[in-house]
């Protein structure tokens, strides 16, 4: 099934919309616009075109001297799209579908392949989706690793010195590794990003003043293709800039991001602003483990009304695992976990029509309600086969306990889309959450190797390939039916936390939690924003802190420290809003509405003032900046942590502009301070903080 005009036209508003709003920002000093035009030309054209692959037993390096079977040109205001199909016999069709942003001077591609024959193709393998040399003195790579073990730590590594690789097989894209890259070369640098939600590798390799990089996603794909079928590569993205530095390098990647990555709120294409959101799932005075397992329809009516009571402004509803009856249609008391996969609303907890009840009530209180499902994972096929009309060949399993929901097949994909479509009708849920619990890349394998001995053809690769591919059109698919039906046109994206964002599924989703760790230590949540915000400015953390993930909340509410650590466009209040008779309110109140004073600047520039450190080092500050290019307003936050000595910091601006003056306010002491901008550019401006685990902010404007 292809996406209606609707999500289309939501989907395009992406690319058409500028940053920030509708008028369009002043350029960057660090645009590259020139080398940008010449790197969309080495794409589109077939001689150079910078990928390569083995057809057949022979070896291609870019398209060059194959026929060219179609050729069509989009040239908008904005954006120029390139579309080519060259042809190898008669049976396979290769498609390059290339794009340049004219505002940002970034170009993109996807590589196509299809067998549009009547007999299986050749064998296609050793795809890479790029394949490419930069130019420029003194190579460096600099980025941050995945989620999990990795906890997004920075690296930067002098390719002179050693060559990088990174390889993700788990086939949950952005955990251990990221699949974001700052390329340094010469006097400026590459901002590179692959969009694939499953395996990849991408490898790094300098000689002299030449970096090599070879990227490949479906790692190891060797197979042929059966008439009809169609594979295709990572989405490659690349924005070249001027200069090496690397703030002024990664607000470029988040202005463009934000302006023609990013999903659209709604059909009509408006922006997503920041938002808040809550779960009432710890306020039932049930037991809960994690989710929103712990809901019934009896718990939901006293949260609303204290939230409301209490004047707290809350745009979301999160209501999360355990809602479900299980696979052979029992209630879930607990496992949450090994139930999943009918996505049918659990009668016993939600009777009659109670749980659309609940949410039409947050309606009435201004509040959306988003609702998590796990489509890429079920349990007890048996039941699902006996009870919902699943048929067992859909379900991929690893024999250790996972099974993938294989929604690369279209018509186990049309299952899942009317199961999960069904249940935000009937309940009206405004926004889709999807999670997977579960590692794909275990399974997928098993697929090819059922394929493998029954056709005595190689397969490695497919049943990943069509997998994701069916991923995406599952969600163009979701936003289609919430765009027909007035709700939310993007999708709260998760996978065990940030397993899936990859660029690719960032342009229909957003993370409203950037990890599940995320919800430990605010050491953690402080060293992760110093790195993941580079790159993907629009997303969420919790704003509690405990010692493992699902540890009690603070009684009393979080101090107001943490809750500063958390501040992102996204966010995530944790609180017992009943059960808690020591919460206080008017502390709440306040540090909710502190963030919503200055959540405007937090999707605007981003300054990291201070060396990254990793989630155990607490001996340091750790100091952001957001500011308004525009506007010339802007906001710092420092934090010294738990265990520095030092009282005092002081915050160098990089962004203040010589000759004007600005007007500094401390907004916990009240105490205003005119400074030139040379002076906060050059010696800076300290703050001293009593105690350690305490924070300031600073709110500057420029005087006029």
């Amino acid at each position: 099934m292809k996406a209606s005009r609707l999500v289309l036209m939501v989907l395009a508003a992406v690319m058409t919309l500028s940053a920030y709003g509708d008028a369009k920002l002043p350029p960057r000093d660090n645009l590259a616009l020139k080398r940008g035009q010449q790197l969309f030309g080495k794409v589109c054209k077939a001689q150079t075109t910078p990928v390569s692959f083995i057809y057949d037993g022979k070896a291609y390096r870019g398209l060059g001297g194959l026929a060219l079977a179609d050729r069509s040109v989009t040239d908008g205001e904005d954006l120029k799209r390139v579309k080519q199909t060259f042809a190898i016999g008669n049976t396979l069709r290769i498609t390059l579908d290339a794009a340049y942003n004219k505002e940002y001077g970034e170009v993109e591609y996807t590589l196509w392949f299809e067998n549009v024959g009547t007999t299986p193709s050749g064998v296609l393998e050793q795809v890479k989706a790029i394949d490419m040399t930069f130019g420029g003195a003194r190579p460096v790579l600099r980025g941050c690793l995945g989620d999990h073990v990795n906890q997004y730590a920075e690296y930067e590594k002098d390719l002179t010195k050693e060559p990088v690789t990174f390889r993700s097989d788990g086939g949950r894209a952005t955990h251990v590794v990221f699949p974001y890259f700052d390329l340094v070369h010469g006097r400026g640098g590459t901002l590179l990003a692959l969009g694939w939600a499953g395996t990849w590798q991408a490898d790094f390799t300098a000689s002299g003043s030449r970096a090599v990089v070879k990227a490949q996603s479906t790692n190891d794909f060797r197979s042929v293709l059966l008439p009809g079928e169609r594979v295709r590569t990572a989405l490659v993205v690349m924005l070249p800039y001027e200069g090496r530095n690397y703030d002024d390098a990664t607000n470029l990647w988040r202005e463009w991001f934000q302006a023609y990555n990013m999903p659209r709120a709604n059909a009509a294409g408006d922006r997503i602003e920041p938002f808040s959101t809550t779960a009432f799932a710890s306020d039932t005075g049930l037991p809960n483990s994690d989710g929103s397992i712990s809901e019934r329809f009896y718990t939901w009516r006293r949260t609303l009304d204290m939230i409301q009571h209490e004047r707290l402004k809350i745009d979301f509803r999160w209501f999360d695992a355990g809602w479900y009856f299980d696979p052979y249609g029992n209630t879930v008391p607990s496992d949450w976990y090994g139930t999943v996969g009918t996505w049918e609303l659990d009668t016993i907890k939600w009777p009659g029509k109670s749980f659309r009840e609940s949410n039409e009530a947050c309606h009435r209180a201004g509040m959306k309600v988003l609702t998590w499902f796990e489509p890429e994972r079920v349990t007890n096929v048996d039941g699902l086969v006996k009870n919902y009309g699943y048929k067992r060949e859909w379900g991929i399993s690893n024999g250790h306990g996972t099974t993938t929901n294989n929604i690369g097949d279209p018509e186990c994909r049309k299952w899942t889309l009317g199961r999960i479509t069904k249940m935000m009708k009937e309940n009206e849920v405004d926004l889709f959450r999807e999670d997977n619990n579960s590692d794909p890349g275990s399974t997928w394998p098993a697929l090819d190797s059922q394929q493998e001995q029954s056709l005595g053809l190689p397969r490695k690769g497919i049943t990943e390939n069509k997998g994701i591919q069916g991923h995406y059109m599952l969600w163009d698919e979701i936003l289609d039916f919430c765009a027909r039906n007035g709700k939310c046109t993007f999708i709260d994206n998760c996978a065990s936390g940030g397993g899936r964002n990859d660029i690719e599924s960032l342009r229909r989703s957003v993370p409203f939690m950037r990890s599940d760790a995320d919800r430990t230590t605010t050491a953690l949540r402080l060293s992760m924003s110093s790195t993941f915000n580079r790159w993907i400015p629009f997303h969420g953390s919790a704003t509690k802190e405990s010692t493992t993930e699902l540890g009690p909340l603070e009684r009393g509410g979080e101090p107001i420290y943490v809750i500063r650590a958390s501040w992102l466009p996204i966010y995530n209040l944790y609180a017992c809003f009943t059960h808690d008779e020591t919460l206080d309110y008017n502390r709440l109140r306040h540090t909710m509405n502190e963030w919503a004073r200055f959540k405007h600047l937090l999707t605007k520039d981003m300054y990291v003032l201070t060396k990254w450190h990793s989630p155990a080092d607490t001996k340091g500050w750790t100091a952001f900046a957001y500011h308004d290019r525009t506007t010339d307003e802007s906001v710092v936050l420092l934090f010294r942590q738990e265990a520095c000595e030092q009282d005092s910091f002081t915050a160098r601006l990089p962004y203040a502009k010589s000759g004007e003056r600005y007007l500094v306010t401390n907004i916990d002491t009240g105490e205003e301070t005119l400074l030139s901008g040379e002076n906060l550019s050059q010696a800076g401006i300290t703050v001293r903080l009593a105690t350690p685990k305490s924070s300031a902010v600073l709110h500057l404007n420029r005087v006029r």
